[in-house]
């Protein structure tokens, strides 16, 4: 069954100051691997927090016509980062509007969130 295209949006864990990396990344690249062995096409759109932050995703959203979009615990389940979060979900509305939203829990577990919205999407 072929499905649509994702794009992950998460934070940068290397770009995190005071921050050891190398756990999350491992797990980020366990993630790519389950989308490439469900056969699910996908990019990344990982950022640090600067003043480019939000035209990064932007630029990311239109890259590619999207069928869903996973929006990583680093940016949603952090109370300062709140407000990001409501930018991000409101720059997927504006320039991915056909593209279902999905959240993981962790980088693991990121195909199985997508394919919740993908799997509905196949069966209209």
């Amino acid at each position: 069954m072929p499905f649509g295209r994702v794009l992950l949006i998460g934070l940068n864990p290397a770009l995190i100051p005071g921050w050891d990396p190398e756990p999350v990344l491992a797990a980020l690249a366990r993630g790519r691997d389950r989308f490439r062995e469900r056969g699910i096409e996908f990019d990344e759109c990982l950022v640090p927090l600067d003043e480019h932050t939000e035209g990064t995703i932007a630029d990311a959203l239109v890259a590619a016509d999207y069928a869903c979009v996973v929006i990583g615990g680093g940016i949603r389940k952090t109370e300062e980062l709140l407000e990001l979060f409501e930018k991000v979900v409101n720059l997927v509305r504006l320039h991915a509007p056909g593209a279902a939203i999905a959240f993981n829990t962790t980088p693991d577990d990121t195909a199985d969130a997508a394919l919740r919205w993908l799997r509905r999407g196949a069966q209209r």
